[in-house]
């Protein structure tokens, strides 16, 4: 699909020069903005120079990311082109870096903000996520001001610290020292592998999906358990990312214990370009964040936690070995009560007036299938496309649910139908829990 982005090439004398900081527009204590959670990842509404886009709120990202600018038509200025590198096993991407935008989320605006564009076509979120996903906001959103998320309710809440009473506002969390270490928040945890928690240094990333990840490479007392999985992690600036999982024996935050949560241990390739800070041993994601509100305040360097309904949730993964894609859209046609278009029918005598509309309609693809896994071992292959689910059309279930399906219990038996070289296939197998 052909990109479209405007590029309004300005001189840099042109460009104000007032601060990057979020200001609140009118006199308010706070602003409340919702969000879509896909994933335990948390998606917001943004404006960027007019227009309307949908970004990924991300601690683990400085700069602000654009990418996936399909159909869209965009104004950035005082263009450059530069390098990316993140996380992945291959080299840098080419990108643009665009100084003087306007950022707008409800209630709040930012000018002269930095923007960096992806132009790697293959980073895509919206294909893992099954929802448009057009960027990343970090470090310069949460700067400035104290930001709830409720992950509950799938809302932000964002304080104006000169008019809120903080102290009554989280009267009820409890409270953790953070550092700000080149712009992102770290924190000091309990880790427990095979042994007794030894306190760790790890990223607090809401823009990571799992629980925990951890890097051998950093401590040598961060082992794999011999009891583990090879599996794709996920795909980062600089390529795709693999590694283990495994269970380790515990995640503590002071009076927060977590048991046998599910550890990444990505492959030391895929984290060689990332700068990394001193002592840092991994990061903790959103598969643990989604089971408190959280508060974050970078600059008081504090964190505040309250557990909520989700916090004793078992931990889970794909126990299917499959993972999918959103691969585009394709013409459904679906019976109408009234709009549509209407074909006659006869049969004999006996005339049959049927209403029918098109819808456009999700396709799914299997990208990776892991080793040993129930899928591969029924057959399944990287490639195929869905087509039916326990019975249902594939079109029929969001990405999530997808997800949700392939990782719910130990036993489900799984019938799917995909299509393989002009081929209809059909295959069933049982999740199976290896961990």
């Amino acid at each position: 699909m052909k990109r479209w982005l405007l590029v309004a090439l300005l001189f840099v004398s042109l460009v104000p020069r007032a601060q990057d900081a979020f200001s609140f527009l009118g006199n308010r204590k706070s602003v409340s903005i919702p969000f879509r959670l896909i994933n335990n990842l948390i998606i917001v509404p943004v404006m960027v120079n007019g227009t309307q886009l949908d970004f990924l709120l991300d601690t683990g990202v400085e700069e602000n990311i654009l990418f996936s600018l399909e159909e869209k038509e965009l104004p950035l200025f005082n263009v450059e082109k530069i390098e990316l590198r993140g996380l992945g096993s291959e080299e840098s991407v080419e990108g643009l870096k665009s100084v003087g935008n306007t950022i707008t989320l409800k209630g709040m605006k930012s000018t002269n903000q930095v923007l960096y564009v992806v132009l790697d076509e293959q980073f895509d979120f919206s294909a893992s996520l099954g929802v448009p996903v057009n960027g990343i906001i970090g470090y310069r959103f949460f700067r400035d001001h104290p930001v709830m998320i409720d992950y509950a309710r799938k809302r932000l809440r964002v304080y104006n610290r000169s008019r809120a009473d903080m102290g009554n506002v989280l009267r009820d969390f409890v409270a953790f020292d953070l550092t700000i270490e080149k712009s992102k928040p770290y924190v000091k945890v309990g880790i427990g592998i095979d042994s007794l928690p030894r306190i760790s240094k790890l990223l607090i990333d809401t823009g990571n999906s799992d629980a925990i990840w951890l890097f051998p490479s950093r401590d040598k007392q961060i082992i794999v358990p011999d009891k583990r999985l090879r599996d794709f992690l996920g795909r980062g600036f600089s390529g795709e990312i693999y590694g283990d999982k495994a269970r380790i024996s515990l995640l503590q935050l002071r009076e927060f214990s977590f048991k046998r949560p599910i550890a990444a241990f990505p492959d030391t390739t895929s984290v060689r370009h990332v700068r990394m800070v001193d002592q840092r041993v991994g990061s903790i994601g959103g598969e643990i964040l989604k089971r408190f509100t959280v508060c974050f305040d970078y600059q008081q360097q504090k964190l505040y936690l309250k557990r909520n309904g989700s916090f004793s949730e078992p931990f889970t993964y794909n126990m299917s070995g499959i993972t999918l894609h959103h691969a585009g859209h394709q013409m459904v046609p679906e019976r109408a009560n009234s709009a549509g278009n209407r074909v006659d029918l006869s049969f004999g005598e006996k005339e049959i007036q049927v209403s029918y509309r098109f819808s456009l309609k999700p396709i799914y693809v299997v990208v990776s299938v892991r080793k040993d896994s129930p899928a591969e071992k029924a057959g399944i292959r990287k490639g195929d496309l869905l087509k039916r689910v326990n019975g249902r059309d594939s079109y029929q279930y969001t990405l999530q649910e997808l997800n949700l399906l392939l990782k719910s219990e130990e036993g489900r038996h799984v019938e799917v139908e995909v299509e393989r070289d002009s081929k209809i296939l059909n295959f069933r197998f049982d999740l199976e829990e290896l961990l």
